[in-house]
């Protein structure tokens, strides 16, 4: 039971904002006199406090037991995620919310860690894929039950938080308590090297030109009299199925297509934006996310692998806590950056700025292939 447990540890996190956002009418229609501002706040307010508690999370593992660590997140998360329904006053529920975001915070890194604990080689790849893949299917399962649960109040959604007491269970029976990691005092403090860095850059530009999908598909086929809020919601979701399909086929991927997985992932999101620039046609529209669901699906484990595998385990929480906060980053950027873009481009449509994310994938990618093409040869570690 070691695999599941470690994998549901991921699927946790996917419900830490969106989860409830079914409900964001219903919400705001019982809380008239709140700002809008307010109201956008219950979806992002988690993400605030994710950022810097996945530092702490890095930091208590060299402590306690990374057992205790999740165990004490979970509990926070549950407790925060399920009482915002008992709430009566938009600032008490944004408060909750915020205490939401610690508890993620305080899981989200153990996931990955726990795999680079545990697993190694190709069945450590083989376990980042399945992490991620469940990671996706977790948010089409919470998604589906908070609609339905929309339907019998504002407050029903919140109890999509309970599924934390199953993996509390199942963190409690099944995870081996570890030993924390220590630095031993005669050795001096190793410096974290500039590629872990250059891996977050990446996993924020990544999770940048993914999120447009999310926040302008909507706006995207209505500007083009496609379609409105509901086939908004099934192309969105056809990301997701992607991700699924290449997270759970990443080894065989990878023996194929081996140290130029990255590159055609890129190349494969970029040529797919570029689709989304020009096509009117719905099935189309579907392939092309399908597509950029294909991508993210490989680039974030493989990301994550190959950051680990740069530095001692010591530091493996470190390194996830910043590739994680990039990727909260970049998911905090996109529509602030992309519509800036637009705007001084003096071109305030979608299809517009999913142009410009299919040339930047396109130069991203001939930038790939020079920097492989003029660098002296060097075995990866992901091929190890």
């Amino acid at each position: 039971m070691l695999k599941p447990t470690i994998i549901s540890i991921s699927m946790a996190t996917v419900m830490a904002g969106a989860a409830i956002s079914p409900a964001l009418g219903l919400i705001a229609a019982n809380f008239p006199e709140a700002n809008p501002v307010m109201i956008k706040l219950i979806l992002t307010a988690p993400s605030l406090f994710i950022i810097p508690f996945t530092f702490i999370s890095s930091w208590l593992t060299s402590k306690i037991p990374k057992r205790t660590v999740a165990l004490i997140g979970l509990f926070i998360y549950v407790v925060a995620g399920v009482g915002a329904q008992f709430t009566n006053t938009i600032e008490m529920l944004l408060a909750f919310r915020f205490i939401l975001g610690a508890g993620v915070g305080l899981v989200m890194p153990l996931g990955i860690t726990l795999i680079s604990d545990h697993f190694a080689g190709r069945e450590q790849v083989k376990m980042m894929g399945y992490n991620s893949a469940f990671s996706n299917f977790g948010g089409i399962i919470t998604m589906m039950l908070a609609g339905y649960l929309a339907a019998i109040s504002w407050r029903a959604p919140f109890n999509v938080y309970l599924m934390g007491v199953v993996i509390f269970i199942m963190v409690f029976l099944f995870l081996p308590k570890d030993t924390p990691h220590t630095q031993d005092k005669g050795i001096p403090r190793s410096k974290m090297p500039l590629m872990v860095f250059g891996y977050a850059a990446a996993s924020a530009g990544i999770m940048l030109v993914y999120y447009s999908v999310a926040t302008n598909m909507a706006l995207y086929l209505e500007q083009s009299n496609i379609g409105g809020s509901a086939l908004a919601g099934t192309v969105i979701s056809f990301t997701t199925v992607g991700g699924m399909i290449t997270s759970l086929t990443l080894i065989q991927l990878q023996d194929i297509l081996k140290s130029y997985i990255m590159p055609i992932s890129i190349l494969l999101m970029g040529v797919a934006f570029t689709g989304l620039a020009l096509s009117h046609s719905v099935p189309l529209i579907l392939a092309c996310t399908c597509i950029i669901g294909f991508g993210q699906g490989i680039l974030f484990p493989i990301i994550n692998v190959k950051a680990l595998s740069l530095v001692n385990p010591l530091h493996s929480d470190r390194v996830i806590a910043i590739v994680s906060s990039s990727i909260f980053i970049g998911q905090f950027s996109s529509p602030l950056l992309l519509d800036g873009i637009a705007g001084l481009a003096g071109f305030p449509t979608i299809r517009f700025q999913y142009s410009v994310i299919g040339i930047a994938l396109g130069i991203t990618v001939l930038l790939i292939i020079l920097f492989k093409v003029f660098r002296k040869p060097k075995v990866s570690a992901i091929e190890a």
